[in-house]
């Protein structure tokens, strides 16, 4: 499932499938965070017997929205790649631009910042697309976006490791609808590593019932220091 091969008729009706039983959509909902969890540990979140995850899993994996990753006798399942999670995002638009998104009026945090497959989405990972974007420091090419220069500079000046910011100007990231803001955050190994890289800096804290990702107070002035800035 990937944009230079786009799907035939019958494979979208298979994802469509794929989708359509409950038990399944939970269990791909709970891997949208990037996170690896056992057959045991979906079977919880999806409510059904260990037999019927496994069926479920199978069809899954079959169908390539899901990995299997194996350690010892231990065996773990995530999401098959970015592409499956900006899909997933994109699936949960609402179909009109007059419908208000439910989850924003449930869970202000999660619309305000969360993962998306390891990488920033909501309203701050949106805002971080369009001010370097802006401030030429993201630059859009035929394979993705890059990293220019002068972002991997205020980024050394704002605290982070200069080894790490030389990194980011190697990966290539992309753009991805975004569920609730309804336009582009940064996606790819590019966003994955911006994010990871704000964890680590102490920016970000993950939230533990959900993949919210809640702004420090040291985070949001760093961030607007580097154009960065939330509506509220």
């Amino acid at each position: 499932m990937t944009e230079a091969s786009p799907l035939s008729r019958y494979q979208l009706a298979e994802l469509g499938a794929l989708l359509a039983e409950p038990a399944r959509a939970a269990i791909l909902l709970a891997l949208m965070d990037g996170t690896m969890r056992p057959a045991g540990e979906l079977a919880q979140i999806a409510g059904v017997s260990a037999a019927t995850t496994s069926a479920h899993l199978k069809r899954l994996l079959g169908g390539g929205l899901l990995s299997l990753h194996e350690q010892g006798r231990h065996r773990y399942f995530r999401l098959a790649n970015d592409d499956v999670a900006a899909w997933l995002e994109a699936m949960a638009l609402p179909q009109t631009s007059h419908t208000a998104p439910q989850t924003a009026a449930r869970d202000p945090a999660l619309c305000r910042a969360r993962t998306c497959y390891s990488h920033l989405a909501g309203e701050l990972g949106v805002a971080l697309c369009k001010a370097w974007l802006e401030r030429g420091w993201l630059q859009t090419e035929s394979k993705g976006m890059c990293l220019l220069p002068a972002a991997a500079d205020a980024l050394e000046h704002a605290g982070w490791q200069a080894t790490s910011t030389q990194q980011l100007l190697h990966l290539r990231g992309r753009g991805c609808l975004d569920w609730t803001e309804r336009r582009l955050h940064l996606g790819g190994p590019l966003g994955v590593a911006i994010t990871g890289a704000m964890i680590d800096a102490g920016w970000l804290r993950r939230a533990h019932r959900n993949r919210a990702l809640l702004p420090t107070p040291d985070g949001l002035r760093r961030l607007a220091e580097l154009g960065v800035r939330l509506n509220t």
